[in-house]
């Protein structure tokens, strides 16, 4: 597929995981790019990397280290933003891909051990060595082996720290109805192209419960709310309002969530293909949107996961 460099894609979120493969797929494909990112200073060397790589394939390349969650921030963008266009292109996609929630427990997690600590305690004795010393010999070889992540990996939460209703609050805006903010400033300063496309990133966190997971699965459900919304009132305006829900995907976002390794090894074995989302698969996805063909696909939650939702 072949996109014109007059076609903008403003990516929230895109100097790592989902966005910037998403900015390297758009691009290789001849979009423009604004890529708003929120990184430290000193953080900032590979970020930079993969920037010159896209800007090397000949891609116009606007980024911009702001708050994308500010009223200054978004501002700074779409000033900037439109001074790049000039008059000459338009946003063909927003894509939301903000990855900023609290993961933090509603109650404390009990004291009882959990059903794998208890298998792991007893195949400790039966081995005649320390639960310590097993754990740390199943964690070496468990990535071969996807059935001994139920008793490798116990995920460790702080019980000390739980949800308050400001975590409530800051995750469901960051992650939920910052997309509506966006969408509507794009829309006031007429910076939407006749044909655009608006896409979030949803996940299975909207149906299904984790622990720790309670502020960030509020956060997907307002955003499904949100975009449905969206589908309805922006569609006089030539605006295809979607989302795009992968598959348990090894970004940098799932790893800070605990038992991230778990989640891997289930998901492994659950998906008819047997292995991961990657970044890139929903990259494809994401470019697939953004077609002509694809202009009738609106209010939708259009799931990249290989099948795994659809597995035992």
């Amino acid at each position: 597929m072949q996109f014109s460099a007059t076609q903008w894609a403003v990516i929230l979120g895109g100097s790592s995981g989902f966005g910037l493969a998403c900015a390297k797929k758009l691009g290789a494909c001849g979009m423009s790019l604004a890529v708003v990112h929120r990184d430290r200073k000193g953080a900032m060397a590979p970020i930079e990397k993969e920037f010159a790589a896209i800007r090397a394939r000949g891609t116009d390349l606007l980024t911009l280290n702001v708050d994308a969650l500010s009223s200054e921030g978004r501002a700074t963008v779409l000033d900037a933003l439109a001074l790049r266009m000039a008059t000459q292109g338009r946003v063909r996609l927003l894509l939301h891909s903000i990855a900023f929630g609290n993961l933090k427990l509603l109650a404390p997690v009990p004291a009882e051990p959990s059903p794998a600590a208890r298998a792991r305690t007893r195949l400790a004795a039966q081995l005649g060595i320390a639960e310590e010393t097993l754990a740390v010999a199943i964690d070496a070889v468990a990535a071969d082996c996807d059935a001994l992540g139920e008793i490798a990996w116990s995920p460790r939460y702080d019980s000390d720290s739980l949800l308050e209703e400001e975590d409530f609050a800051r995750t469901i805006h960051a992650m939920g109805t910052s997309l509506a903010t966006w969408t509507q400033d794009l829309l006031v300063r007429r910076l939407f192209a006749a044909d655009a496309r608006v896409l979030g990133l949803t996940s299975e966190g909207n149906e299904v419960a984790s622990r720790g997971y309670a502020a960030v699965a509020a956060a997907k459900v307002a955003l499904e709310s949100v975009v449905r919304s969206m589908a309805l009132e922006l569609a006089p305006y030539g605006i295809r309002s979607n989302l795009v829900q992968p598959g348990v995907t090894d970004t940098a976002a799932l790893r800070l969530i605990p038992g991230n390794q778990r989640m891997k090894a289930a998901a492994r074995r659950r998906n008819p293909f047997g292995r991961l989302t990657t970044a890139q698969d929903v990259a494809g996805v994401v470019s697939l949107l953004c077609t002509d063909e694809a202009s009738w696909i609106n209010g939708s939650i259009v799931r990249a996961d290989g099948g795994e939702h659809i597995s035992a």
